[in-house]
């Protein structure tokens, strides 16, 4: 019995200290209640896509058995043929369009019941309706804004539900570049309890910042959509970039029932470490809705302490320095991608901004993924964020225009409000090239859009892209007034009679040509009123086919607008080509603006007599690293060296073919004529008569060998994760066989798959879907493609008569 008593006793002290154990991690769980039901769920997976239409899709009963399952994010026009009957015509790229449906079943969770659920689009291309059960929640015409719906007075807790989700992008022509179509970025499920912060309800500013402490500033908007008034916390919790903690603030909050209300709070962080394109350094604000003693909502906001100011007198000042623009205009696709806004695609396009010497980037003519938006954060690439490509009226028969009166203010506050946290966006730009900009309307409408900007975001300047009309630049002076930052479409060479003119205004160059790299580059530098400069663009794109090309004597003149180029299908304007490669144009602009690269060789492309080469607008002459040219055994070939040194030299096979100067005075440029012989070319950077720094171009021999390299060899097996692989086709010796043309056959095993095929050629109609493709000026891309397995994925890439190649890489679980 003693011991009985005793082990009793030990029982009950046992059973005591559980309990106890128990309540306590029942409280832990009920203040980490938005951590137990994660409040933003990603809804990417498992969905079922029919190209077509058919009205009773909406239906929860429809069998969708017979379509085809995918994921999101999913753009359905890169996966068809192009062809010139396709009603996109040369603006769209010749890709299909069309209607497309989406569904997807599934059981709501029981631990919703009684919470606030929506479904959140970031984009869907366009016109689409969402069905819940049946039931229709509404429709968004503009296919780049960003929308959600409430679902919780819908659901089902006993039977599966169904969303269903109509896209139409038949009414065509609706755009000036490739759109792509269908759900093409994320899809989120928001949880939250009826008392929560709202969506896009976090606004962050820094209005005082110095190197000794900075003001944060965070205004959030709390719903109260119960019956009944709610008392609450407020806690805001900053973190820096070692997630350790800044500052925080906690304020006690009265809700009437079914309201809202924005709580103001104050933090001053020290010793700030402050973001800028170099130090991209980011914060976190977590902040916690408490009823109870218990946390019953949380997000977390990223974002950055930086301080910017705009004067005719300094330009753009970031922290307090002059920055110059050195921008790149950029449409929204992903090549081989499509408009597909999968993570990895985004930043890997950030990436390839920064290597090529960018530090800013517009996103013309649309806001973009928020992919995008956090890799500029998280990598450091300043932004202008654009609304709209036409306002009242419209560029085309289907676009936008039709949409504007009823549709212009959710869709800029869309962008405003869901942006306004990024470090990385400087400017707002309401519009580009306004086909109504000469009348008085389109300073109305401006200033009506500049106003509505400004009553969410008072920090941010707001421009738009303005383009000559045909009349005297400065009818358009009014229209300029309506913003805080003129911007300028090919029109840089007016800045100094502008400034004149009107001493207040400054400028920043919204596009320009490509070749006016040098002019553009020396306005930028000499007056402080001028910004910076964007190129069209940073790099090629689908659609606006034929913009940039180039084309020999007896082929049909002109330029995008005046004809169909068949089988251009897309624009060669860009610094980097299609499958992330820099053309010399690229490293040109580089060495203007930075001092990472000094030294550069190209060699102009030989015209073939009789014929000439012609040059376009957007074109620059055809320009390779190539020193192969075995059709032109003894003839002139020009070279083109790029060089900050004050002298370059060039040699061939080791014989010294001349010196020439390469300052300022000669636009950092040498040309020299060359009689081809193979071998080994070599420019070298001279100082001081000293020979600094040297690039050599080599002879290749024969097609021999596939060279594989992959961006990452490790990925993540979330189903979304992309390994970009470079084939290269060399000679025997390794060296790069720059007029390679061969057919590639490519081969996955294991847990992956083909996401895209592609060269850089935009006359190449092979599908961007698919196991072959073929190399251009001896290059070509395959992008694979997580599942949710982890392993090693075995890629073999063959070519007749060429040796293959194997690459492996790996997908690590998450």
């Amino acid at each position: 019995m003693k011991l009985h008593k005793t082990y009793s006793t030990t029982y009950h002290v046992k059973a005591m200290l559980t309990a106890l154990l128990f309540l306590a991690t029942n409280i832990a769980c009920q203040a980490q209640n938005s951590v137990k039901i994660e409040r933003k769920q990603l809804f990417d997976y498992n969905w079922k896509f029919f190209q077509g239409d058919t009205a009773s899709a909406k239906s929860k009963d429809f069998n969708d058995m017979s379509w085809q399952s995918l994921d999101l994010p999913h753009d359905w026009s890169i996966e068809g043929k192009i062809s010139p009957k396709n009603p996109t015509g040369g603006a769209g790229g010749y890709f299909p369009a069309g209607i497309g449906w989406y569904r997807k079943t599934f059981k709501a969770p029981h631990e919703w019941k009684g919470k606030k659920v929506s479904i959140y689009f970031e984009g869907v291309y366009m016109n689409s309706e969402v069905f819940i059960n049946g039931k229709s929640l509404g429709t968004y015409p503009y296919g780049y804004s960003s929308f959600s719906y409430d679902l919780s007075p819908f659901w089902d807790f006993n039977n599966e539900n169904v969303i269903a989700v109509r896209v139409d992008n038949s009414q065509q022509v609706n755009s000036r570049w490739y759109s792509g179509s269908g759900i093409y970025r994320h899809v989120w499920m928001n949880v939250t309890d009826a008392v929560h912060i709202a969506n896009w309800g976090v606004a962050i500013t820094t209005p005082d910042v110095s190197p000794k402490k900075a003001t944060v500033q965070i205004k959030t908007l709390v719903k109260n959509e119960s019956d009944l008034p709610q008392s609450i916390a407020l806690s805001t919790w900053l973190k820096d970039a070692n997630s350790k903690n800044a500052g925080n603030n906690q304020v006690k909050v009265e809700l009437a029932a079914n309201s809202e209300k924005e709580v103001a709070q104050t933090i001053i962080v020290s010793n700030p470490q402050r973001w800028t394109p170099e130090t991209p350094r980011l914060y976190d604000a977590q902040i916690s809705i408490i009823l109870n003693k218990n946390v019953i909502d949380r997000t977390e906001t990223s974002f950055g302490i930086r301080s910017i100011k705009f004067t005719p007198e300094n330009g753009f000042q970031l922290n307090g320095k002059t920055v110059k623009l050195n921008g790149g205009c950029v449409h929204h696709d992903n090549g081989c991608l499509g408009a597909a806004a999968f993570d990895r695609a985004e930043e890997r396009k950030v990436e390839l901004f920064k290597e090529a010497g960018f530090n800013a980037v517009r996103t013309s003519h649309n806001p973009p993924s928020e992919a995008f938006l956090n890799a500029c954060d998280r990598l450091g690439l300043l932004v202008v964020d654009e609304s709209f490509d036409c306002w009242r009226t419209g560029k085309n028969k289907q676009d936008y225009a039709q949409y504007f009166a009823r549709w212009w203010k959710r869709d800029l506050d869309a962008m405003v409000l869901r942006d306004r946290n990024h470090p990385s966006i400087v400017m707002w730009s309401i519009g580009n090239e306004i086909v109504e900009r000469g009348s008085p309307d389109a300073v109305k409408t401006a200033t009506m859009l500049a106003d509505a900007i400004k009553k969410i975001d008072t920090v941010r300047p707001v421009t738009s892209a303005i383009v000559d009309n045909g009349k005297d630049w400065a009818t358009l002076d009014s229209l300029m007034a309506a913003h805080d930052v003129g911007g300028y479409n090919y029109h840089l060479w007016s800045a100094s009679a502008d400034h004149k003119r009107v001493p207040s205004r400054m400028i920043v160059q919204t596009e320009s040509y490509p070749r006016d790299a040098f002019a553009n580059w020396k306005l930028v530098k000499s007056n402080n009123y001028v910004l910076g400069d964007f190129v069209w663009t940073a790099m090629d794109y689908l659609g606006e086919s034929g913009i940039g090309r180039w084309y020999y004597s007896g082929d049909v003149p002109g330029e995008h607008w005046e004809h169909d180029f068949f089988p251009w299908h897309g624009a060669y304007c860009g610094d980097i080509d299609l499958i992330g490669w820099r053309k010399p144009i690229s490293h040109y602009r580089n060495l203007l603006y930075n001092n990472t690269e000094k030294l550069y060789m190209a060699v102009r492309e030989p015209e073939p007599d009789p014929l000439e080469i012609k040059t376009t607008w957007w074109s620059v002459w055809p320009t390779w690293e190539s020193w192969t040219w075995p059709a032109y055994l003894g003839k002139a070939i020009k070279v083109e060296v790029y060089s900050k040194y004050p002298k370059v030299r060039l040699y061939l096979n080791n014989k010294l073919i001349g010196e020439k100067p390469t300052t300022d005075e000669q636009e950092h440029k040498a040309e020299f004529t060359v009689p081809y012989a193979a071998g080994q070319l070599k420019a070298v950077g001279v100082e001081n008569d000293k020979e600094v720094e040297s690039t050599v171009l080599q002879t290749s021999g024969d097609p021999a060998k596939i060279k594989l390299t992959a961006d990452r060899n490790e990925i993540i097996a979330n189903g979304q994760d992309l390994s970009y692989v470079t084939i290269e086709i060399t000679d025997q010796n390794g060296v790069l066989q720059p007029n390679a043309a061969n057919r590639l056959h490519f081969k996955v095993e294991g847990p992956g798959t083909i996401a895209g095929v592609a060269n850089a050629d935009m006359k190449d109609t092979d599908s961007y879907v698919g196991n072959t493709h073929k190399a251009w000026h001896g290059r070509a891309l395959i992008i694979i493609k997580s599942t949710h397995n982890s392993g090693d994925i075995k890629l073999t890439v063959s070519s007749p008569n060429l040796s293959g190649a194997i690459l492996n890489v790996k997908t690590l679980g998450h």
